[in-house]
């Protein structure tokens, strides 16, 4: 393998998302509010998606880049026909040892064991509360926990790696902080609580709405007393915490009171083959159009190795001195977080 690639302040290529489809069949608050993705939202038409074929030809240039970590996200991953197959290529790539998917579970009982049998090894699951009354408000739909809880028992009983993702937003769900971590406590499961943040150009960036980690550590070390524990791995964007009677362990996810631009490694491509190297990028690079142009793959791997390489981004070191209002950010909804 050839060096890996390197950005103009060292930080390496290692992480690579996939967003292979933008549409969602739960939409929530925070990342797909449905006063501006209702029904008549103009969704991405078929052809306007990465092939599968284009998606592993780019994630095997990757690889040889350096990237040993794919997350396949969207929308709804799951909504995107035959995802099996897509796993089963990526998984195949020399170079890639770790695949994951982030999905609201509401499918996980139909694809769970064949998304295992493909070569899928964990699932992050959005989940943020616990209670049916706030999580139907959350939602905006209706929808209850027990679909979602049906889809960690199916993930859990494939074989699958699971982490439970909660948002948390002041005033929203940070009465359901306390009631999430009972319930997770001694399943297996881990639980990352993520702060609230400013995600693209529909949710104004505001601390009223923050609920920080050491308050969400606190509120939660009241009750089952936890201890900090060390990162897994070089970029871990989540500190650890296990509970001090040994049954398991939470993460936090300090998206705003901390930054983690300087130990970033992580390259986003959308679903309508744009990438994005930063989760408060302006603008994506449109690989697509290369794709379906005729490139060859040395001259592609070069493209991708330039992009990387010339990233100077550092949004939550400088956000600080930005006039938000004035800044376009793309939204999460559109390259899965």
């Amino acid at each position: 393998m050839e060096s890996p690639a390197k950005d103009q302040y060292g930080r390496l290529l290692k992480d690579l998302r996939i967003s292979v489809i933008d549409q969602c069949n739960l939409r929530c608050t925070y990342c797909m509010p449905k006063e501006i993705f209702g029904p008549d939202y103009p969704f991405l038409s078929p052809n306007a998606l990465l092939e599968f074929d284009e998606i592993e030809r780019l994630a095997t240039q990757f690889a040889q880049l350096g990237v040993n970590k794919i997350r396949l996200t969207g929308g709804e991953p799951l909504m995107r026909k035959n995802l099996d197959q897509l796993i089963a290529k990526l998984t195949a790539i020399s170079g890639i040892d770790d695949i994951a998917l982030t999905t609201n579970a509401i499918f996980l009982p139909r694809d769970a064991k064949k998304l295992k049998a493909a070569g899928l090894e964990r699932v992050n699951i959005s989940l943020d509360a616990i209670e049916d009354d706030v999580f139907k408000k959350i939602n905006g739909r209706g929808v209850g926990t027990l679909p979602v809880l049906k889809g960690i028992e199916a993930a859990q009983t494939a074989g699958l790696g699971i982490k439970v993702n909660m948002v948390v937003k002041k005033g929203m769900n940070d009465s359901q902080i306390v009631p999430m971590a009972r319930y997770f406590k001694n399943k297996g499961i881990i639980l990352r609580f993520i702060e609230f943040m400013d995600v693209g150009n529909h949710n104004a960036w505001d601390l009223k709405n923050v609920i920080s980690k050491q308050q969400i550590v606190n509120t939660i070390h009241k009750e089952m007393p936890l201890e900090a524990v060390e990162e897994n791995y070089y970029g871990e964007v989540a500190s650890r915490f296990q509970y001090k009677d040994g049954t398991g362990e939470i993460g936090v996810i300090s998206s705003v009171t901390d930054s983690f631009c300087g130990t970033c490694t992580r390259i986003r491509l959308s679903a309508d083959g744009k990438l994005y190297t930063c989760l408060f990028a302006s603008e994506g690079y449109d690989i697509k159009q290369k794709l379906r142009d005729g490139i060859k793959d040395e001259e592609l791997k070069e493209v991708l190795a330039a992009l990387w390489g010339r990233r100077k981004d550092r949004y939550s070191d400088e956000r600080g001195a930005i006039k938000h209002a004035d800044r376009k950010k793309i939204e999460m909804s559109y390259i899965g977080g």
